[in-house]
């Protein structure tokens, strides 16, 4: 159209300069210089440490940052970058533009680390370059690495955490609560023990903070003492030991529960034969036959304590022939429970009687005819307790179902490794108290029951961290027995274990020059 209309447009075109040192045509610059000349004239890392010694704990696995500060980081992550970049003398005087790690032995002591920085330079040219820098890693333990090495037993405060129960899986599920919210990262020795666990600490701040996430977790009584270790007259400086001796309440999930008469008026009347259906700072109890519920805390027990009538140790495994609906399904407490009629058979007595119960139960709407269920033989139980004969008119159920049983299909999935996994504290044992073999196998058992626990209880896998075994393949014929299978933790709950790499810190095109 400008040709058409008569009129004459000029080309715009890039002009060029000369290089004032090499001649070469470049575009124009603040420094009229190209990119090598400016940087044969310029070395704008040339104030920079190339070279920065490190301190490492071999056994707590921190860094020393200057002057008495220890930092947690697992080699090549991002705190560990952070704290190298955060080393080097002068990179406040440049532009940090890039930092990644270059990889070198693992056995090496050395980290190298590639940085790229900015810098404006001649007339207000900016220019980029790189530049490695080497640190060495020197082991040197940190002050409280070296006092347990000198003497393991020089703990300051120490928490003795007892449940006099038969079994450990209060805590198998108090270890998984600890490892999720690092509880424990101060403790200097971990002793597992008998009927619990003791954690000693080089702080008494640190003890008592722990005795308060305990208290969060699990209904607990506490009390401490202090013991004299040693005192200065003339400066009038005393040395005491901590003790704290931290007991959990030994109602556990699943366990049958007779109140006393007190507290169960108090409550409304409730029970007296309660089911504990959920452990956490309260005690959630359950009746099964008129699925009233009430929350206990840790005051309220310890006021009016009691024991479980019978643990889940003492449950039988019944067959259901025949469920009768008798309610809809309600919510009780965050669960859903419905009212049924059941008759069931025990197992062990098949093919030597034809002896049926029959009940009402509160899993109605889990149980269907030829499932397998687990409860309490109230006919057949030997117990005494003492709350229970306190009742004069009261009629005990002859069987309380607590929950369905999932044995005869998890027969088909045994041996077979799971597709997630648990971490665990290291703890040392105590040899004095184990009772070898027996004692060894028992504990087996009982995690594989805290493992199948988690499986069958949503509820309980909410505060756990669940990971997934990389090794695990699902078999071909999944698919097909998906509705059959016994429970199972869905995919999407697990948890990858996370190691981060160089490549996960900030990409670069690795190009270098000079911006305006």
């Amino acid at each position: 159209m400008d040709g058409e209309s008569g009129m004459f447009t000029v080309q715009q075109t890039v002009g060029t300069v000369l290089c004032c040192k090499c001649g070469i045509l470049i575009a124009p610059n603040a420094a009229n210089m190209c990119v090598k000349c400016l940087r044969s004239e310029v070395d704008i890392t040339e104030t920079l440490q190339k070279h920065v010694i490190i301190i490492h704990c071999p056994e707590c696995d921190r860094y020393l940052q200057p002057p008495r500060t220890w930092i947690k980081a697992q080699l090549e992550s991002k705190e560990l970058l952070t704290f190298c970049a955060k080393r080097v003398k002068n990179l406040n005087k440049v532009r940090l533009v890039h930092a990644e790690f270059i990889w070198t032995e693992p056995h090496s002591k050395r980290l190298k680390v590639k940085l790229k920085v900015q810098k404006e330079v001649l007339n207000g040219a900016v220019i980029e370059q790189a530049c490695m820098v080497e640190y060495v890693v020197q082991d040197q333990m940190c002050e409280s690495c070296s006092r347990v090495q000198a003497n393991p037993d020089q703990w300051v405060a120490a928490v003795q955490l007892r449940q006099h129960v038969s079994h450990r899986r209060t805590f198998f599920y108090l270890e998984q609560l600890i490892l999720k919210h690092d509880a424990a990262i101060r403790a200097i020795r971990i002793k597992q023990m008998d009927h619990g666990i003791d954690f000693f600490f080089a702080n008494r701040n640190h003890a008592v903070k722990f005795v308060e996430f305990i208290q969060k977790v699990v209904p607990i009584k506490s009390r401490h003492d202090k013991q004299l270790v040693s005192h200065d007259t003339k400066s009038n400086n005393y040395n005491y030991k901590y003790t704290f001796s931290v007991e959990i309440c030994p109602i556990c999930r699943e366990d049958l529960v007779c109140l006393p008469p007190k507290l169960a008026a108090n409550l409304g009347s409730l029970g007296p034969l309660v089911i504990c259906t959920k452990i956490s700072n309260s005690i959630t109890l359950l009746d099964p036959l008129t699925l009233r519920h009430c929350f206990l805390d840790a005051e309220q027990y310890w006021r009016a304590s009691f024991t479980p009538l019978l643990s889940s140790k003492q449950l039988v495994e019944y067959v259901v022939l025949d469920v009768d609906p008798i309610s809809s399904e309600v919510n009780v407490g965050g669960s859903k429970y419905m009212m049924a009629d059941a008759q069931v058979a025990r197992v062990s007595d098949f093919g030597k009687n034809d002896t049926m119960f029959f009940v009402r139960t509160h899993l109605g709407h889990l149980l269907n005819a030829g499932d397998y269920a687990l409860g309490y033989d109230l006919n057949a139980a030997n117990n005494n307790d003492m709350e229970i004969d306190k009742y004069k008119s009261l009629v005990i159920p002859e069987v309380i179902l607590v929950k369905k049983s999932y044995e005869e299909r998890r027969q088909k999935n045994r041996g077979k490794p799971r597709s997630w996994w648990l971490k665990s504290i290291k703890k040392e044992v105590d040899v004095s108290e184990t009772r070898g073999k027996g004692d060894e196998e028992k504990m087996i058992d009982e995690y594989e029951q805290f493992l199948r626990d988690i499986e069958e209880n949503p509820d309980l896998r909410f505060n756990i961290s669940l990971y997934r075994n990389k090794e695990y393949q699902p078999s071909e014929m999944a698919s097909v027995t998906d509705g059959e299978d016994a429970p199972s933790v869905p995919l999407e709950e697990l948890l990858d274990d996370l190691r981060i790499s160089a490549e996960d810190v900030v990409d670069d095109d690795g190009d270098e020059g000079m911006k305006e």
